[in-house]
C-alpha cells in the first residue's frame, strides 16, 4: 500500500477514477436521454435528476471503500465472498452492459460525423479500428487523458442551458408535475434511472481505485472525488434537459428526435451555429471516447477478476475475443439503426433492468466484507438499502411501459 500523504496530496493521489467515471457516466446515451427528456415531457423529469444523486453516491462510495479497504476489485471481491457463480452473473451483466455502451458511444460518433458531413460508413469503421487500437496496444492511459480533454466540453451544457433562458414559473410548476400514469414517461424515467449507473462504471471505479494500493487513510479524499464526480454528472444531464426544455419542449416538431444531429442543430443555435456545432460535437465525441475507453478497460478488468487472473494480464484469447465481438457488434448495429436516439434510449433502458445485479451485491459486500469499522451497519445499513431498492424497483416498474 501506498504511504499515506496528507490534505491536499491525498486528494491528489487519489483523484481521477471519480472524475472518469463522471465524464464516462454522462456519455452520449445520456446526453441523449437528457435531451429528449426535455423535448417530450419540458421540466417534469428534471427533480429525477437531482433525486438520482444519491444514489449514485452511495453506489460509487461503497466501490470506493470496498476497494480501498479490501484492495480488492469488484469482479474479484464477487468471486472471493459471494462464489463463482454470482461472479459469473456479473460477468455477463458486464459483457451485456459494455457491449450496450459501446452501441452507444458508436451511434454518438455515427451522429456527430453525420453532423459534419461524413457518414455512418467512413465513421463507425475508423471508430472501431481506432478503439481496438488503443485498447489492442494498451494505450488506453494516454488517450484516456486526451479523451478526458475532449470530455471536458460537456461542461459548455452549462452555458448552452442558461443561454436558454428558460421560463422558471414553468420550470418550478412542471418540475413538480409527475405523470407516471402515462407509459412514455415512464419508459423515459426508466432510461434516466438506466443511465445513473451501469455494471462498467463499478466494476472500472472498485479496480482502478483497488490498483492504486491505497489504504483506509484516503477513504475521505476518495469521498470528496466520488461526491464531485456523482453531482457534476447528474447536472450535466439536468443542464441539456432544461436546455432542451426551453428550445424544443412544445416546439412544433416531431415528438421524437431521431437523430444526434437533429438534437444538436435543435440546441447548437444558442452559442451561435457555427461555435455551437463544434462544442457540441467535440462534447459527444468526448462523452464517446471517455466512456469506450472506461467501459474497454472495465471489460478486460472484469473478465480478469471473475476468472481468478490477474486483473493487469491482458492476453486472454477468451476475454479479447468477446471484446471484438461487443466491437463489431455494435459498430455494424450503429451503422444500420434507422433510428440513433430510439437505439440509445433502449440501452438505457435495458441498463435499468441490470441495475439490480450491479447495486445488490454492492450492498451486500459493503455489509459483509469490510472491516467493522468501515462496515455498513445499523442505520446506514437500512438507509443505503432502502434507497438503492428503490432506485432498482422504480428503474424496473417503468422499464415495463419500455417493453
Amino acid at each position: 500500500m501506498s504511504q499515506p500523504a496528507a490534505g491536499r496530496s491525498r486528494f491528489r493521489t487519489v483523484f481521477g477514477p471519480g472524475l472518469v467515471v463522471m465524464l464516462a457516466d454522462s456519455d452520449v446515451g445520456s446526453i441523449i436521454t437528457a435531451g429528449q427528456s426535455g423535448r417530450q415531457w419540458g421540466y417534469r423529469l428534471l427533480l429525477l435528476q437531482f433525486a438520482l444523486m444519491p444514489v449514485l453516491y452511495i453506489v460509487q462510495e461503497l466501490a470506493v471503500r470496498l476497494a480501498l479497504f479490501t484492495g480488492r476489485g469488484y469482479g474479484e471481491l464477487v468471486r472471493a465472498r459471494l462464489g463463482p457463480g454470482l461472479a459469473g452473473v456479473a460477468a455477463a451483466g458486464l459483457v451485456v452492459a459494455t457491449a450496450g455502451a459501446l452501441l452507444t458511444e458508436f451511434s454518438g460518433v455515427a451522429g456527430v460525423g453525420a453532423l459534419f458531413g461524413v457518414p455512418r460508413a467512413v465513421t463507425l469503421p475508423l471508430a472501431a479500428a481506432a478503439l481496438l487500437a488503443v485498447v489492442g496496444t494498451n494505450a488506453w492511459r494516454r488517450v484516456e487523458r486526451v479523451a478526458i480533454a475532449v470530455g471536458l466540453f460537456e461542461l459548455a451544457f452549462f452555458g448552452v442551458a442558461w443561454a436558454a433562458h428558460p421560463d422558471l414559473p414553468t420550470l418550478a410548476s412542471q418540475s413538480l408535475q409527475l405523470p407516471l400514469g402515462d407509459p412514455d414517461y415512464r419508459a423515459l424515467v426508466a432510461a434516466n434511472v438506466g443511465a445513473l449507473v451501469s455494471p462498467w462504471m463499478v466494476f472500472y471505479q472498485q479496480s482502478a481505485i483497488a490498483g492504486k494500493r491505497l489504504g483506509p487513510a484516503y477513504l475521505a479524499a476518495a469521498r470528496w472525488d466520488t461526491a464531485i464526480g456523482a453531482v457534476v454528472t447528474q447536472l450535466v444531464m439536468a443542464a441539456v434537459l432544461v436546455a432542451a426544455a426551453a428550445t424544443l419542449g412544445g416546439a412544433t416538431l416531431p415528438g421524437r428526435l431521431d437523430t444526434v444531429g437533429a438534437l444538436s442543430a435543435a440546441l447548437s443555435p444558442l452559442l451561435g451555429v457555427g461555435v455551437g456545432r463544434v462544442v457540441f460535437g467535440a462534447g459527444v465525441l468526448g462523452a464517446a471516447l471517455v466512456a469506450a475507453i472506461v467501459a474497454s478497460q472495465a471489460l478486460f478488468w472484469g473478465l480478469a477478476e471473475v476468472t481468478g487472473r490477474d486483473r493487469q494480464a491482458r492476453g486472454s484469447r477468451p476475454a479479447a475475443g468477446v471484446y471484438v465481438l461487443c466491437v463489431a457488434g455494435a459498430s455494424l448495429l450503429a451503422g444500420v439503426a434507422p433510428d440513433l436516439v430510439a437505439l440509445n434510449l433502449g440501452v438505457q433502458v435495458m441498463n435499468a433492468l441490470l441495475l439490480p445485479l450491479v447495486i445488490a451485491p454492492l450492498v451486500v459486500l459493503a455489509a459483509g466484507a469490510l472491516p467493522p469499522p468501515a462496515r455498513l451497519r445499523g442505520g446506514g445499513l437500512w438507509a443505503a438499502g432502502a434507497l438503492c431498492a428503490a432506485t432498482c424497483g422504480l428503474g424496473l416498474w417503468c422499464a415495463m411501459a419500455a417493453l
